[in-house]
């Protein structure tokens, strides 16, 4: 089966099933895997909401390990709005998209903040496929919150992926021609922020693993996504607070 026929089933499923598990073909090209293996972690939130709901009109903050990490800090740091974070270390696109209904829509939030694709590029899914996951995404959320508005925090450049960064970035530039297309959607760069004079990411940003980063880099992502974020979203901003 070649990848324009892929396509083509892909654009007949994807609207009634919400996700597509499917092997790619071709060069450089891998698998979305089955996202059902972070139904522990979606649960997880679950039994958290059963014992305190978050409110409506709120921005969820969700995506892989680069958010789960932000956790702790994340309220603070995007300070004074009303944050639910939801991010579940190790996803890709396709397990966002796959869990929307239960980590997105079900707090009828005002905005979204997503950050994937990391992963994505790490698991040899194509730019463009990461693209058309993120597109059919934006559709989900916009069927049942026509107002609602996404934020995409841009691939980040890390030591430990740097070869992957040429990939990484092509993603990035698809993805913000895609959020161009549409005033709901807002592409967040944090990348330019995360690299030195030479082009290279700063090591001092990082923990060991040179993957995942350290208070110095969420101190970056602060300083570059909470001045655009209080400034489109401050006015939605309900009275009570979470």
């Amino acid at each position: 089966m070649n990848r324009q026929i892929l396509v083509i089933i892909r654009a007949l499923f994807l609207p009634v099933a919400g996700f597509l598990f499917f092997v790619q073909t071709g060069s450089g090209q891998g698998a979305y895997l089955d996202p059902s293996r972070f139904e522990s972690s979606v649960l997880t939130f679950e039994r958290a909401d059963s014992l305190r709901m978050p409110p409506a009109g709120a921005i969820v903050c969700t995506g892989s390990s680069s958010i789960r990490k932000w956790h702790d800090n994340i309220r603070e740091d995007l300070a004074p709005l009303t944050i639910i974070p939801r991010g579940f270390g190790g996803s890709n696109m396709n397990d966002l998209l796959y869990y929307t209904d239960r980590i997105v829509l079900r707090y009828k939030p005002r905005a979204v903040m997503v950050y994937e694709g990391d992963n994505d590029i790490a698991q040899q899914i194509s730019p463009g496929m990461i693209t058309e996951t993120f597109r059919s995404f934006v559709r989900k959320v916009h069927r049942s919150l026509p107002d609602c508005r996404i934020y995409f925090i841009s691939i980040k450049p890390s030591i430990a992926r740097w070869k992957l960064w040429p990939e990484m970035e092509k993603t990035n530039r698809m993805i913000e021609a895609l959020c161009d297309q549409d005033p709901r959607l807002t592409y967040l760069d944090v990348a330019s922020g995360m690299l030195d004079k030479y082009g290279q990411p700063v090591k001092e940003i990082f923990v060991s693993d040179s993957l995942h980063m350290n208070r110095q880099g969420y101190l970056i992502w602060r300083k570059m996504i909470q001045p655009v974020l209080v400034r489109k979203e401050w006015r939605f901003e309900p009275k009570t607070a979470f």
